[in-house]
């Protein structure tokens, strides 16, 4: 299941766990996968530096909200658009990119807080 039929997911939502984010990330969005091995090692050492769990924690839930936006691609090629206008546009362009782009965010938390639907 690789492609989108009717702005439907690329692939399902994998389980919150580093492999399956890494291969959904490998699938869906190869091109970030430094960033989630370089973020991934940060995570790591802050968790033994502090003997907390909390970093690693913090890296699977925001790959997680990552997959979960990139596996759609409208909602991601949106993301990408508000971001550019974050940056690039007036003052009242880039606040409401921001807006949108929480909404956005907030949508994605939302959803993988919510029970799976059968």
């Amino acid at each position: 299941m690789t492609t989108s039929a009717a702005g439907r997911p690329l692939i399902p939502q994998p389980p919150a766990t580093v492999a399956a984010l890494r291969q959904a990330v490998a699938q869906i969005a190869p091109a970030a996968l430094p960033a989630f091995t370089r973020e991934l090692d940060q995570a790591a050492d802050q968790a033994r530096q502090g003997s907390d769990l909390a970093p690693l924690r913090r890296f699977v839930a925001q790959w997680a909200v990552y997959v979960h936006i990139q596996r759609q691609p409208r909602l991601a090629e949106r993301l990408r658009q508000l971001e550019e206008l974050a940056v690039t546009g007036d003052a009242d362009q880039a606040r409401k990119a921001a807006s949108e782009i929480g909404r956005i965010l907030d949508g994605a938390h939302a959803a993988l807080a919510a029970p799976p639907q059968r």
